[in-house]
């Protein structure tokens, strides 16, 4: 069995979990057409892969069966709509309240992320809030590194913008960033490549004040 036709098997498998809720590994093999050592070998890689979990079922007659569902992270793997519904909802705002409450709806995001984690940087020197920061930045999905700078400072990279669909139509988000940047580093920063604007990445250039 090869490589591909395994992890499309295994692809199967959580889309028969997902549409068809809590299943048992015979009900599995059947709908597969394969053997139940087959289907375990498949539910053990998911369950190592922290995708799939299980709990024990009493029936009415036989034996308490293992049924089977996804975790969390499996629903990550399905398809997600967030970004048009975000789109429709601040175009609505827009007509309706105009384009300065959607730029102060960015204001808020912002002062409330500062909020949330300038306690991270206060008392620190540069380079530690540096890397707080794209610590911070990679556990929301930026995929952030960060480096000493050939000229002095640093550089802080994201090769991912989760809400990528957003900026493009709304810039601010993108203005909103950068201020959040300066303010929990409490230094010079600047953006010298953007993603949204055709770049490989969002690259930030920081210096002390």
């Amino acid at each position: 069995m090869n490589q591909e036709f395994e992890v499309s098997t295994r692809r199967t498998i959580l889309t028969m979990l997902k549409t068809q809720g809590n299943l048992a590994v015979s009900e599995i093999a059947k709908q597969l057409g394969i053997t139940e050592m087959a289907v375990r070998r498949h539910l053990n890689t998911l369950e190592r892969d922290g995708l799939i979990d299980s709990r024990l079922v009493r029936q009415a007659m036989g034996r308490p069966t293992n049924l089977y569902f996804l975790t969390e992270n499996a629903d990550e793997l399905f398809p997600k709509n967030y970004h048009n519904l975000t789109l429709d909802l601040l175009g609505e705002l827009a007509a309706e309240a105009g384009e300065l409450q959607v730029q102060l709806l960015f204001e808020r995001r912002k002062d409330k992320m500062i909020g949330r984690f300038e306690e991270q940087m206060r008392g620190k020197p540069l380079a530690d809030r540096v890397k707080a920061l794209a610590d911070i930045q990679n556990a929301n999905g930026y995929m952030a590194s960060w480096d000493t700078a050939e000229a002095g400072g640093y550089i802080i990279n994201e090769h991912n913008c989760p809400i990528s669909q957003v900026a493009n139509q709304y810039n601010h988000a993108c203005h909103c960033e950068l201020l959040m940047f300066e303010t929990l580093l409490d230094a010079n920063v600047q953006r010298t490549e953007c993603l949204v604007k055709g770049g490989l990445k969002c690259s930030y250039t920081i210096q002390d004040k």
